[in-house]
């Protein structure tokens, strides 16, 4: 559909958005802040700056304070007259582009088939690339007509591609097949249809006379608590008729093409030839005109028109006319197609792929078949003979203006784009270089040393050429330097230099190969390396260039990225300065831009992986067992991990000035103040210094106002020094300064400075100062920071997941919480380590181990993979499966390679001892593998790489020491190495019997590693300002300003991204829990609904996140009486956790919890109650016997158990509710009188039940069994107990309370009256919000610790 954009310039390609326009996807409800209320309008004059009360907003960006300002943005309808069709009105935006329109009406069901048409105004053709607010004339109810246009052969062929794209369209072979962005989505299969169609689903209730409430709830088996199996196929539940009817059997170009000249002069553009589902076989003539059948046949040319001429300007007109079934089939393709969401047909911003996939048809598609085939390189079709230069796309779009709001949307959304087709186009060649697709550049050269050119694009393959990482670990550092140069990048755009350049690079592991993939300087491929180079070292610091440019911009970067600028001696003595890493290349291309290149050493490295001669860590580091020789010389520190290190300075330098001028001013000030106040500040002050020399961390909160506090005392005293009251002082507080300095390790005497030199420990390179004392600090503070990372950062991370701040489903979200907290991969060995000692955290210790033998299976997978020639690559993979994970003892050769041998021939070649030449005999190595020979391999990875003892020689053993699941590794394994599986049950534990078979192996998908946009996009994007400073509201209990701030960020983010993207649906996440907290329930579940599908296509269908996106909407279709939907959601939502992550997991305590409670709504007791057992014994578990969830938990077993008449168990389990609740809030307690309350009733209860047994014991006449009474709970009360344990907590605060809270709040301002104290009703709300945040802040599923209305 964009097959028109794709081929122009950069800056028209930016305008371009993904197929739907924003308007399409986000209703246009007058009554929501949606597209139309509070988007950008491009006149800067027409800006509405709020007032600062009003919006109540300040955001700070990286450069500045700015003002948030809503840019209005106005929605209108138009009416669109289409040949065809009647008139129809559309919602629009004055934001939006013509084109929008245009991608809209090939969408509708009534206009799809047209893709040839221009849209007119009052007789004039708008321009499609024009906003609609500058077109002249255009208001609401304006009428633009669609005409059709000539057809030229590009038009023509992508009007086919498109005829092609809406039969195929419900077709879920793309997704499985990771083509065209498409991905999966299970939701609507899940609740069998659109949760937020009312109407419909209430018909479809009434046809089938069911009550919602009296659906079957039982879970199936495998969802149960305590069940062992772990069935695959769920995982993609397949929807009847999940592809559409057939509308054709074939549509093909024909083999008449091209046409010949005389038929040219006709206007023929290209033929087709058609098959339809009556069998008639037909030549079609496409024209300028339109499309026609010509008298053609297989045999005989004759392209004149057939009688009867039928000309139609859309071929799906011309099909519908000489083919009935064609028209009744396709119109109900259509219907199906429109009905589905709209976030289920656009496509991904990044290609999705699944792990699994089921059996596919291959069926016959030519249309596919010539995209393969028809180019010579596999360009994009619709360019014929030109290829995009992506280099001069990604830097033009960098260079774009960003003064006001709807510039730097242009801009962003320009970045983008052209980055993400960039990624793609990078993807595809790769793959294309290691399937052999692509001749290299130098081909006289052995196979791992080529190059390659495609598309405009450079690769090279990630091995050791030349010796050129000789010293620093030969190809294992030639492996992961590209990753290291990716961060750079990424880093070096994030700080977004006018003036400076990076090249757009990608990285992707694919079949045992890693690629780089990167954007081509101009002019570089006309010279030598050696000319090309103004800055840096081609030959790691023996010959070094600097250059006056290059370290102007680069000094400018450092600052950002605490780069030092250093001198180091080249070849001829001399001194050289540089401000980044020796390796970084300076290169001035011919279009006159400083490009940076080989950024893999932006960051210090890490010495606690490099042992160093005469370099000695400290005690507690080396007690760990630093330093450890790792594999290549190149390891990091990361940027997360520096920030955090150079915060913590700057603390300490401020809390140890603060406390140090506190009394130097003292003393100066006593006559005139008043003692005691003084002493109060310098006891306050004394306090903080000594936690921190004591090293204790202190709460985010705390240590904000502690902080401001510190920086208060030191500004204002040394103004007062410097306004040159007392000139006396001025020498001490210098002296305070520098003590600070140094005891921080400032590089600089007399004020805080921090910054790194990254090449104090790079082999080679020759330091101008050796001796002196600068370059013993700079090599001091690479030390600390490692340090840090190792005594802070670890622990930090450990009690991260001990108050389930961060609570780790699997490997992915293990990775993303230890990055968070700049922690690299390498240590997990040694966190896995210190896990092993918390009992409490046992479950993030098997994800750290399964991790970690997944990451060293990739490893050994890796190298295994590259003495694999292709025709045996499924053969070996299943193998490799099995010596991996099954239980079959001697797993034999698959014998895929003699495939192409028939029967005698085998045995003539047994008998003469021949060998097929295609299987040369060294690619034969892999066939050698058993699983002791694998589980040897990956002992020694682990030791080796992680510093981590496996003590088990089999899967068997592993599984069994450390509760890991077999189909968790699989689905970790298959996800790093991009291998695609069979959707079927595997059975791991046969011994007799292989696991895998190679007809088990579909595909093997590349691995891509690409900037993130939003470093991309440098942080200050607005619409992140506008996010944060909504959740800040938020947190403060102004909810309505917070959900308007929000709004806004999502149109913003919709603007720059499309409809797709996982920032998206965070901010609709948000959205729909700010709904539900105000009250609107249904507006929360449709915002959710949108967050569910967006989930499962951009993070993938069993990705934690989508896990918990399906909890969120569970609560909310509760809240909306969609009670058995709920349900459904809930068991999905245990499903997936099982699969990732098994049953023993906090976040399984909340999923059962949620799940009984609806159960015991429905009156399902037993059922409730053994999934009650279960959330209790893990919140026992994960949270410790005397927890508040615990109590609450016990609660609802004691609650369970009464319904169903068993007192004696209930009283048991309520008194342990009281006994924790009386432990931790006292006699006194509203919660603590209610579970005594409760004790009192159940006491009662089972007294009277005891007597009437007595009764019948005794054989009393008359005496029977009382009738339980059994109160069914109402709706609301399980609602209210949902909110409770999902962490919403509703604080009821009447209109007296408020009043009297703003009055003491304008007191205390009076009371401060100081410039700083103007958000005074922030921090008093804080406080309140804070004293709220016990009991249920650390759930995992809330948004904020606490929300509040």
């Amino acid at each position: 559909m964009d097959a028109e954009v794709s081929s122009l310039s950069p800056l028209i390609i930016s305008n371009s958005t993904a197929s739907f326009s924003v308007s399409s996807v986000y209703s246009k409800d007058p009554t929501r802040l949606s597209a139309d209320d509070n988007k950008m309008n491009g006149d800067e004059d027409n800006n509405q700056d709020k007032s600062e009360d009003e919006s109540g907003t300040e955001p700070k960006s990286n450069t500045d304070e700015q003002e948030v300002v809503f840019i209005q943005d106005m929605g209108f309808t138009v009416k669109i007259v289409s040949p065809g069709t009647e008139a129809f009105d559309i919602q629009v935006s004055s934001m939006e582009l013509v084109q929008e329109i245009h991608q809209l009406l090939m969408d509708r069901e009534d206009t799809c088939h047209r893709t040839c048409f221009s849209l007119q105004l009052d007789n004039v053709t708008l321009d499609n690339f024009a906003e609609l607010k500058n077109i002249e004339g255009l208001k609401e109810g304006s009428v633009i007509k669609v005409v059709e246009e000539l057809y030229t052969m590009r038009e023509a062929r992508i009007h086919v591609r498109h005829v092609r794209d809406l039969l195929k369209s419900l077709d879920p072979a793309d997704a499985y097949n990771g083509v065209d962005c498409s991905s999966l989505s299970f939701l609507n299969v899940v609740t069998q249809g659109d949760i937020t169609d009312t109407p419909r689903s209430s018909h479809i209730r009434e046809k089938r006379k069911i009550r919602p409430e009296s659906v079957d709830c039982t879970p199936p088996d495998f969802i149960m608590p305590r069940c062992k199996e772990r069935p695959i196929l769920p995982l993609q539940p397949q929807a009847k008729e999940h592809k559409g009817p057939q509308c054709i059997k074939v549509l093909t170009t024909s083999g008449w093409n091209p046409p010949p000249g005389p038929r040219k002069m006709h206007g023929d553009l290209m033929y087709l030839y058609v098959v339809t589902l009556e069998d008639k076989h037909y030549h079609i003539t496409a024209c300028t005109r339109g499309f026609f059948v010509n008298q053609s046949a297989e045999e005989e040319f004759n392209a004149k028109p057939a009688s009867p001429s039928h000309l139609c300007h859309s071929l799906i007109e011309l099909l519908n006319q000489i083919s009935p079934a064609f028209k009744k089939n396709f119109a109900a393709l259509q219907k199906k197609r429109t009905s589905r969401h709209p976030f289920e047909r656009v496509a991904t911003p990044y290609q999705v792929y699944a792990w699994c996939a089921p059996n596919i048809d291959h069926t016959i598609d030519a249309i596919r078949a010539e995209d393969t085939f028809s180019s010579k390189l596999g360009y994009e079709e619709h360019i014929p003979g030109q290829t995009r230069d992506w280099n001069e796309e990604l830097q033009t779009t960098r260079e774009l203006s960003r003064k006001n709001l709807p510039e730097r949307l242009l801009r962003e959304r320009a970045i983008f784009k052209v980055h993400s087709d960039f990624v793609a186009a990078a993807t595809r060649g790769a793959m294309a270089v290691i399937d052999g697709n692509v001749m290299a550049i130098n081909p006289g050269e052995e196979a791992k040393m080529q190059m390659y050119i495609w598309n405009n694009i450079f690769f090279s393959l990630g091995f050791d050429v030349r010796d050129h990482y000789k010293e620093l670990g030969g190809d294992a550092a030639a492996f992961v330097a590209p990753k290291n140069d990716l961060q750079g990048v990424r880093v070096y755009s994030a700080v977004d230099l006018p003036g400076l350049y990076t090249l757009g690079t990608v990285v992707i592991d694919y079949r045992g190969y890693r690629v780089t993939a990167q954007s081509i300087i101009p002019g570089i491929l006309e010279r030598e390396q050696e000319q090309s180079v103004v800055y840096g070292s081609i030959d790691f610091g023996k010959t070094v260039l600097t250059h006056p440019k290059y370290l102007d911009l680069l000094n400018k970067a450092g600052q950002q990225l605490k780069i030092l600028p250093h001198q180091v001696i080249n070849e001829k003595d001399e001194e050289i300065e540089l401000c980044s890493s020796v390796e970084c290349k300076g290169i001035i291309g011919n279009d006159g831009r400083h490009y940076i290149l080989d950024l893999l050493r932006t960051f210090p490295p890490d010495v606690n992986f490099l042992k160093l001669e005469g370099e000695e860590l400290s005690k507690e580091v080396r007690a760990l067992g630093f330093p450890l020789e790792h594999r290549h010389k190149l390891s990091c520190l990361r940027q997360e991990l520096i920030d955090a290190f150079v915060e913590n300075r700057y603390m300490m330098f401020i809390k140890f000035a603060a406390f140090h001028l506190q009394q130097l001013g003292a003393k100066k000030q006593k006559e005139r103040e008043s003692r005691s106040s003084q002493e109060k500040e310098i006891a306050k002050i004394t306090e903080v210094v000594k936690d921190n020399k004591e090293g204790e961390e202190k709460g985010a909160a705390e240590r904000e106002i502690e902080t401001e506090e510190a920086k208060k005392i030191v500004e204002s005293i040394t103004d007062s020094i410097t306004s040159g009251e007392k000139l006396e002082m001025e020498e001490s507080t210098r002296e305070v300064v520098k003590k600070a300095a140094l005891a921080v390790g400032s590089l600089k005497e007399t004020e805080f400075d921090v910054r790194f030199n990254p090449d104090v420990y790079s082999p080679g390179v020759r330091h101008a100062n050796l001796e002196g004392d600068g370059l013993k600090k700079e090599r001091q503070l690479i030390k600390d920071a490692a340090e840090f990372l190792v005594i802070t950062q670890i622990p930090s991370f450990i009690r991260d997941c001990l108050d389930h701040t961060s609570a780790p489903m699997d490997g992915i979200t293990l990775s993303e919480a230890m990055h968070n907290r700049g922690i690299n991969i390498r240590y997990l060995g040694k966190i896995a380590e210190m896990l092993s000692k918390v009992g409490q955290l046992e479950y993030v210790y098997s994800i750290a181990v399964s991790e970690l033998v997944c990451r060293s299976a990739k490893h050994v997978f890796t190298n295994y993979m590259q003495s694999v020639e292709l025709m045996s690559l499924s053969a070996a993979i299943s193998h490799f499966l099995n010596c991996f994970l099954s239980a079959c003892v001697t797993p034999h050769t698959p014998q895929g390679l003699d495939e192409l041998q028939s029967k005698n021939a085998k045995k003539r070649n047994k008998r003469k001892g021949r060998v097929n030449p295609l299987s040369s005999p060294d690619n034969l190595e892999w066939t050698t593998m058993t699983p002791r020979s694998v589980w040897n391999q990956l002992k020694t990875e682990m030791k080796q790489y992680y510093d981590w003892d496996m003590p088990c020689d089999s899967v068997e053993q592993a599984v069994e020491r450390f509760s890991l699941q077999k189909i968790s590794l699989l689905r970790s394994f298959c996800m790093k190495t991009g291998i695609q599986i069979l959707l079927r049950e595997y059975s791991f534990d046969t011994k007799n019997r292989l696991t895998f078979y190679e007809e088990d192996i579909v595909n093997v998908f590349p691995v891509v590693k690409h900037i993130n946009p939003r470093y991309l996009l440098a942080q200050a994007s607005d619409a992140y300002n506008f996010y944060t400073t909504g959740q800040t509201k938020i947190q403060q209990g102004y909810l309505k300003e917070g959900y308007e701030l929000i709004s806004e960020a999502l149109n913003l983010l919709n603007n720059v991204y499309g409809a797709m993207h996982p920032e998206i649906a965070q901010c609709l996440r948000m959205l729909a829990r700010l709904n539900y907290i105000m009250g609107d329930h249904a507006e929360a579940m449709s915002y959710q609904q949108k967050a569910v599908l967006m989930s499962e296509r951009v993070n993938g269908i069993d990705h934690p996140y989508t896990i918990t996106e399906y909890i969120h909407l569970a609560l909310y279709c509760f809240a909306n009486t969609q009670v058995s939907i709920s349900l459904k959601l809930l068991y999905r939502a245990r499903y997936l956790t099982l699969l990732v992550c098994g049953e023993n997991h906090p976040e399984m305590a909340l999923l059962d919890s949620n799940i009984s409670l609806i159960l015991h709504a429905l009156g399902e007791y037993e059922l409730s109650l053994r999934f009650l057992e279960k959330a209790l014994e893990l919140n026992i578990k994960y949270n410790g016997p005397r927890s508040l969830k615990v109590a609450v938990t016990y609660h609802l077993v004691a609650r369970t158990q009464s319904c169903m008449g068993d007192f004696r168990s209930a009283l048991q389990n309520e008194k342990e509710t009281y006994a924790i609740y009386k432990h931790l809030l006292g006699d006194e307690h509203e919660k603590t009188r209610e579970s005594s309350e409760c004790l009192r009733h159940l006491t009662q209860q089972a007294v009277v039940l005891q007597k009437k047994m007595n009764d019948i014991c005794t054989g009393k006449a008359g005496a029977t069994l009382p009738p339980i009474q059994i109160q069914t709970p109402s709706m609301g009360s399980v609602l209210d107990m949902l909110n409770v344990i999902n962490g919403i907590l509703f604080v009821q605060i009447s209109q007296q309370d408020i009043e009297n809270f703003k009055a003491e709040v304008e007191k205390r301002q009076l009371k401060e009256s100081t410039p700083e104290s103007k958000d005074g009703v922030t921090k008093s709300g804080n406080v309140v919000v804070k004293e709220l945040e016990e009991g249920f802040a650390d759930s995992p599923m809330s948004v904020s610790p606490i929300e509040s209305s």
